[in-house]
């Protein structure tokens, strides 16, 4: 004869249940500070020390943010983007169930030397230029800055781009053969911030990226993230 199991759950794993659930289902929104150990401890019937392993483990799973003196707050969610291959950011936000729009800033030609250079084009051409906020559910995680190589892309300027992601149409249109990348840590200048809505000393995740079609430079872009929420990760 078998039995099921039946052993009890630990009370720290159910006091961690409680508050994911109390996260997820919006009752503490990203950014509340969460009952103190001692209101807890006294909820759940358990001792503190039982209290702070719960706590210690969700603020190591970046659920939770501890700050000294001040108490245990819900942690800004870190967005993720993959770097094994170019997604757009809307698929992305989409398959995290969440909602995505984008407020373009810019989109015009440029002759601007330094554009002119990294795309490969001589000088007196011009290039395409768009700088365009996204949003994931109202909140914005990415400040893209991107210039364009006409040849590849003759009709970049006539895009909505509020309704297709470039990526999307380059893919359409010339899909992208390769690409090389370099990731940093940097402080964003003023309109980057003010875009991304960040507080002054906060730094940025920033991606600089260079594509090719057709054995061609396709883009130079860099991708400006708020580190506080927003990550990036791969596989190979």
């Amino acid at each position: 004869m078998s039995y099921a199991n039946t052993k009890p759950v630990p009370a720290y794993v159910q006091i961690k249940d409680y508050v994911r659930n109390q996260i997820e289902t919006g009752v503490w929104p990203m950014g509340s500070l969460i009952p103190s150990e001692h209101d807890l401890l006294k909820q759940f019937g358990v001792s503190r020390m039982t209290v702070n392993r719960a706590l210690r483990e969700l603020t190591d799973d970046q659920i939770l943010h501890r700050v000294q003196g001040a108490g245990t707050f819900v942690a800004s969610q870190k967005y993720q983007s993959t770097l094994v291959e170019i997604k757009s950011i809307s698929d992305e936000i989409k398959s995290r169930g969440g909602q995505h729009h984008s407020e373009v800033l810019i989109l015009e030609r440029t002759d601007d030397a330094k554009a002119l250079e990294a795309l490969g084009l001589p000088a007196g051409a011009e290039a395409f230029h768009s700088r365009i906020v996204h949003f994931e559910n109202d909140v914005p995680i990415q400040l893209e800055d991107r210039f364009v190589n006409p040849q590849l892309y003759p009709h970049y300027l006539e895009q909505d781009f509020r309704t297709i992601t470039p990526n999307e149409y380059m893919t359409l249109e010339a899909p992208l053969q390769r690409a090389e990348y370099v990731i940093t840590a940097r402080m964003p200048d003023a309109t980057a911030r003010h875009r991304l809505r960040m507080d002054i000393g906060d730094p940025c995740l920033v991606l600089h990226r260079r594509t090719w079609a057709h054995e061609q430079i396709a883009t130079d872009v860099t991708l400006w993230h708020p580190s506080s929420r927003y990550q990036f990760s791969g596989s190979f």
